[in-house]
């Protein structure tokens, strides 16, 4: 077993911290739900518009990170590449996102919207289009933006300035390294209260679900100890998938989820009006993205409909918010390598389509039996008992049963990726960032998960665990927005950086002056073997970097060299500013088919700064063309720390 690694006020705080919130709220859950019930209702009557414009800011900063020259960036250094398909990329932030959510609301929400709207008369035509709008406003753009924000934010820090992955890092500019001591530790408490309790609560509510399909099915009954018996089933497979790890658990289980909605979705696609369902989404996103300003903004202040925004906009703001911790980290753990615009656009467009796509599809369906009269029995169930409406909607279809039973699994297999994805935050945490920590320490966090769950649903605590986790949104948001100034912040200063690296000069040019027509086209043409690249690295690459060392410390300047097998690499270290890091790297690089030479591989000694590799090769040069290669690069460094400076004036 690995040792531990282990945050110890971290993790102490917040076990102890959740154990005590979980025993308060299984003996007292009426008095805990009324307290924060009334924190809530303050928050609503008297901070809603802080709500509101938080989230339109947001919402509007990542279109501009999306569309800017910072979207060119990459999350990590230069040379990283992803480190999974877009296919499993997506069907894991897809998972751990609002997967579940989808089943619980998808035909519930609408109906709602239909029957009851904010404004006008309900069960109307113009109730249909305005319940769309609405369902799609809450699940669309926004949510995500909220999700991609934190996640962009948490992901730079951590894989472009070496960071751990925690949202402490997201403070850096502005707090420096204090982020290591109490303030730090009090950041990642919060966060870790916050997705416990998070995913605590989706759990105990989810659980529902499945019972109400399982009845649907095999008449299995609707008991509090049967749900508990699910949670704990949920549990045991969530912590051995979480065990696995990311790639042998979370991944192919977030694959088998998106596989197994479209096949429900084809389904009922298939099984319902399929004309009226690809003409209901395209008009749905379009009406959509025509009130998204008007929406964005709204809060209903000339028609005094505060209990309405409460209940369903802020909430859903104030969940979203309160789950970003969560999810920012969990996204950003599995973007490694993309540029700051494929995130964005990743993240905030396909999620939102395909969102848009299942809420048509299950709403509109729905929508249209009851404009038939059809639907009398399901408007009743929607407003009685919402974790049977998705199961009683396709009593409405050929098929009911096959559909059920698969609606059942997918709801299971959903709940298993936000347990074990939320286990694995969780236990990175508490742990100080680290990406493996110990497999007890999963399980730990995966067992207490199913714990708190099942305790608050007997105890009938769940409803004071989601009212006080919606509540906490309120600090994260003011968190979000300092958050967001210390990103822009440094990806500005990031942002001058590769400028004045492409404006000042050419490296290449500038060394290659020097050497003969014949050295150049040698150095061309050569496809070294490792050997003759590790010789290399010996015999010049190390004695020139150790001679520029020694005339740097000859200078005053303080000055790192550190030696390998196939690097050597030159550190020159500023005080209060970003150090200076020249590396020569050897890399190993397929023989190309148009050569015809017996080895497979070739290697190039390759340049790497700070920011990455800077994909070059300097196999060839002399000691001296080297150091001047390296001067070079460090006359960048300074052009673009006195831009830097210039800018700040």
């Amino acid at each position: 077993m690995n040792e531990s690694t282990m945050n110890k006020r971290v993790f102490l705080t917040s076990a102890v911290f959740i154990v005590l919130i979980t025993i308060c709220g299984s003996i007292w859950p009426s008095g805990i739900e009324q307290l924060f019930k009334g924190i809530q209702h303050w928050l609503i009557t008297n901070t809603s518009w802080v709500y509101v414009l938080s989230v339109g800011i947001i919402l509007f900063f990542s279109l501009w990170l999306m569309f800017s020259r910072m979207g060119d960036i990459k999350l990590g250094p230069d040379h990283s590449e992803p480190e999974y398909t877009n296919t499993s990329w997506f069907a894991m932030l897809f998972s751990a996102g609002m997967g579940i959510g989808l089943l619980f609301f998808g035909v519930a929400e609408p109906m709602m919207h239909f029957s009851s709207p904010p404004v006008g008369e309900g069960q109307t035509i113009e109730a249909a289009r305005e319940a769309m709008k609405i369902t799609f406003f809450h699940w669309g753009l926004h949510a995500w933006a909220i999700y991609a924000t934190l996640g962009v934010i948490l992901a730079y820090f951590c894989y472009r300035k070496e960071l751990p992955l925690l949202p402490r890092s997201a403070f850096y500019p502005i707090i420096g390294d204090k982020i290591h001591g109490v303030l730090g530790d009090c950041v990642d408490i919060f966060a870790i209260i916050g997705t416990m309790f998070g995913v605590a609560t989706s759990l105990g509510y989810g659980v529902t679900q499945v019972n109400a399909g399982l009845h649907y099915l095999f008449d299995l009954p609707q008991t509090g100890m049967i749900q508990v018996a699910l949670i704990a089933g949920i549990t045991l497979l969530a912590t051995i998938s979480v065990v696995l790890g990311l790639d042998g658990g979370i991944k192919k289980l977030s694959n088998i989820n998106l596989f197994l909605a479209l096949v429900l979705l084809v389904a009922v696609i298939i099984l319902g009006d399929t004309v009226f369902l690809l003409k209901s989404y395209i008009q749905n996103t379009g009406a959509y993205l025509s009130d998204i300003i008007y929406k964005t903004f709204n809060l209903y202040a000339y028609e005094k409909k505060e209990s309405w925004i409460g209940g369903w906009t802020l909430l859903y703001w104030g969940w979203w918010i309160s789950w970003s911790p969560f999810v920012g980290m969990f996204i950003a753990r599995i973007s490694k390598g993309r540029t700051i615009r494929e995130f964005m656009v990743g993240v905030v467009f396909v999620p939102a389509a395909f969102t848009f796509l299942w809420m048509s599809v299950f709403g509109n369906s729905a929508i249209s039996l009851a404009l038939q009269g059809k639907a009398d029995k399901l408007i009743e169930t929607v407003n009685t008992n919402v974790p049977v409406a998705l199961f009683q909607f396709f009593e409405y279809l050929p098929g009911a049963t096959f559909l059920s039973g698969l609606g059942v699994l997918l709801v299971m297999t959903f709940f298993i990726s936000s347990s074990d994805s939320g286990s694995l935050v969780i236990d990175t945490l508490a742990s100080g960032g680290e990406e493996e920590p110990p497999v007890w320490q999963r399980i730990f966090w995966a067992v207490l998960e199913g714990v708190v769950a099942a305790t608050l649903l007997l105890a009938g605590g769940l409803g004071a665990l989601q009212t006080m986790t919606i509540a906490s949104a309120f600090p994260m948001i003011f968190m979000i927005m300092v958050a967001l100034f210390a990103f822009i912040k440094s990806l500005r200063a990031d942002y001058l950086l590769m400028s004045s690296v492409q404006n000042h000069s050419t490296t290449i040019q500038y060394t290659q002056a020097s050497m003969g027509w014949k050295d150049r086209l040698k150095t061309l043409i050569d496809h070294p073997s490792e050997e003759s690249a590790r010789n290399f690295i010996k015999d010049i690459g190390l004695p020139a970097i150790e001679e520029l060392a020694e005339e740097l410390s000859n200078k005053d300047q303080i000055v790192e060299v550190n030696r390998g097998d196939e690097s050597v690499d030159l550190t020159i270290k500023n005080l209060n500013v970003e150090d200076f890091h020249y590396s020569i790297r050897l890399r190993e690089f397929m023989t190309p088919d148009y050569i015809d030479e017996s080895q497979k591989s070739y290697w190039r000694a390759e340049v790497f700064l700070f920011s990455g590799g800077q994909h070059y090769d300097i196999f060839g040069y002399s000691k001296e063309q080297i150091i001047a290669d390296a001067i070079t690069q460090y006359e960048k460094h300074f052009h673009f720390l006195h831009v830097n400076n210039f800018e700040k004036v």
